[in-house]
């Protein structure tokens, strides 16, 4: 989808802060806790951003980062019916639930070690590239979530590494869990951008099968 989060190749949004703390404030480590702990189920990671990208273009540009994981949090949990809006806007439940359970060390590293999941998957199908290969990427936008940088679309660029097949991101943001065969793509800097400083530069992009086309 075209929208704000779409950000790689835009002007006017200032040099990128590469000695950031990785908080700022102290809720900003406890919503990223929470995003751990509370998921509402089923929504995988690509639902996540997806839900994320669907915000207001003047909400998404205005707000710090973990703000935006608070809202899609809230909104993920009351589309799951896990609360209502109404006990959300209030800022409880309208009935007291059972206490959370405790969790011991043992919870806590078993939590940490799911976090590092593995997204490659067999597939029956062979790969339709192969290192080497000259390829083009799709020149439109497919509808919802995608992982093709809006900067890259129309580009042509060369295989530089085949990576097996891996979770489709467009289809792991319906929910779905769809594999594809994924490669890395080189480009030249002058390829994607006219005025490039560098247009011998290149730019590597890990991209799935379905968005690129022979030449």
């Amino acid at each position: 989808m075209d929208g704000p989060q779409d950000l790689g190749g835009k002007e006017s949004f200032g040099p990128i802060e590469v000695d950031a703390p990785d908080y700022r404030e102290d809720w900003e480590a406890r919503q990223w806790a929470l995003s751990k702990l509370s998921s509402a189920p089923g929504v995988t990671i690509d639902w996540f951003r997806h839900g994320i990208e669907t915000m207001a273009p003047s909400v998404y540009l205005s707000v710090p980062y973990f703000q935006k994981w608070n809202v899609n949090n809230l909104a993920l949990a009351v589309d799951a019916g896990q609360f209502t809006l109404e006990e959300c806007v209030a800022g409880h439940a309208a009935e007291r639930a059972a206490p959370a359970p405790v969790l011991s060390k043992d919870d806590l590293e078993e939590m940490q070690r799911g976090m590092a999941a593995d997204f490659s998957r067999p597939v029956e199908a062979p790969p339709g590239f192969a290192v080497g290969d000259q390829v083009r990427t799709e020149a439109r936008l497919r509808p919802g979530h995608s992982r093709l940088p809006g900067y890259a679309r129309g580009a042509e660029g060369v295989i530089t590494a085949h990576h097996g097949a891996h979770l489709f991101a467009d289809e792991g943001a319906r929910g779905l869990h769809v594999a594809e065969h994924l490669y890395t793509v080189e480009f030249r800097a002058g390829d994607l951008w006219a005025d490039a400083e560098g247009p011998d530069d290149t730019v590597c992009i890990d991209l799935w099968e379905p968005y690129l086309e022979r030449p």
